[in-house]
């Protein structure tokens, strides 16, 4: 007779946050009392990482730099799809080794798909009342959260519309450096939501 596997509790549900910058995915889990790790450079890269034992979920947000459509208006700029899988390829590789109980890829809507097929969902922050515009993609072994709206009205005032008719966003000020780092932080409302479809 075997004998059954102990109820994890949260404090004991490992989640890693593979290219997390801030945290801004993980951070509901971090609230609820999840151990969660966030693997980012400058202080852990992640093409290096071994992962620990009995990890429950993984949150992976490599760079989009050289797969994103934005790149198209700057035809001087090559691309460097090697470099740019690196760290593709290491969260790929630390999902295969950890085994979770559920993992998801994210990464805007571009040309990686050409590497890793098909997403599996994909989104605006709108969708979950953050409001902006960004079609992101998500692969992996998920449970779909919930959209909590259809029509982008109920959540952006007209002038929010007409900038994303212009393709501005709220984070477009600052340095290159600084838009950068703001396009690229998960909404909270995606977050939130992606915690309660995936705890």
């Amino acid at each position: 007779m075997t004998t059954p596997a102990p109820k994890l509790f949260d404090s004991d549900k490992i989640i890693l946050d593979l290219c997390g910058g801030t945290g801004a995915w993980s951070k509901p889990y971090a609230d609820a009392g999840y151990d969660v790790r966030v693997i980012t450079l400058p202080e852990q890269d992640v093409t290096d990482y071994i992962p620990p034992k009995n990890v429950y979920g993984i949150l992976a947000a490599p760079p989009c730099t050289e797969f994103s459509l934005a790149l198209n208006g700057h035809p001087e700029r090559p691309r460097d799809f090697v470099a740019g899988m690196m760290p593709v390829n290491a969260c790929i590789r630390i999902i295969h080794q950890s085994m979770p109980v559920f993992w998801a890829l994210e990464n805007p809507v571009g040309l990686i798909s050409r590497w890793i097929g098909q997403h599996r969902y994909i989104f605006h922050p709108w969708m979950f009342g953050d409001p902006y515009t960004k079609w992101t993609a998500l692969w992996g072994n998920f449970k779909k959260p919930v959209k909590k709206y259809t029509d982008r009205t109920a959540v952006m005032t007209g002038d929010q519309i007409i900038r994303c008719r212009e393709n501005r966003k709220p984070q477009d000020s600052g340095t290159r450096k600084q838009k950068s780092i703001k396009r690229s932080i998960t909404p909270p409302g995606f977050a939130k939501a992606f915690y309660e479809a995936n705890s």
